[in-house]
């Protein structure tokens, strides 16, 4: 038993800051000759105005790493989507019937919720091709929010989002 507390709770902890994802893309597209970008114009992002420079910023420096350059004449188009919702409760009911020999046993588990829903943050990534409009690839990085973090944990947050969401850009593609 006092090992399995330390454990759980390192579990718990490790959990609390996983950026989960999803990527999309067209397996036609030659990401090769994309090399400038800029944002849709009067873009909606769905979230607060210092977010959206804090997650801006983190994209213009992951691009630059990516020897991507902003652009007035883009080859393509970043869209930024972006909601905080009340994630789902982890509430759990096991039956489990075992026996042995001429005894038969049985037990009943609830688990029972302890605090509030977690807030969660989802942004969609969207490149969009400048002259044939069409979306060539995609990503949603959804992880836990906290909306009275400071600014200094909000940018490592959205950071951190954006890092896990462009590692696997451009697609390494079959040929």
């Amino acid at each position: 038993m006092k090992i399995v507390l330390p454990i759980l709770f390192l579990v718990l902890l490790a959990s609390c800051g996983v950026v989960r994802m999803q990527y999309d893309y067209d397996q036609t597209t030659e990401f090769s000759a994309y090399a400038t970008y800029n944002y849709y114009p009067d873009m909606e992002t769905g979230l607060n105005e210092l977010d959206t420079r804090r997650l801006m910023r983190a994209i213009d420096s992951t691009m630059r790493g990516k020897g991507l350059l902003l652009s007035e004449e883009p080859d393509f188009y970043v869209a930024i989507m972006g909601r905080t919702y009340q994630g789902a409760r982890n509430n759990t009911v096991g039956v489990g019937v075992g026996g042995s020999g001429r005894s038969v046993g049985g037990g009943l588990s609830v688990g029972i919720p302890v605090g509030a829903a977690k807030m969660e943050m989802e942004i969609q990534f969207d490149f969009v091709d400048s002259q044939k409009d069409e979306l060539f690839w995609q990503a949603i990085a959804v992880s836990s929010f906290n909306a009275n973090s400071t600014p200094q944990v909000r940018e490592e947050k959205l950071s951190a989002m954006v890092a896990k969401a462009f590692e696997k850009y451009p697609p390494k593609q079959k040929k």
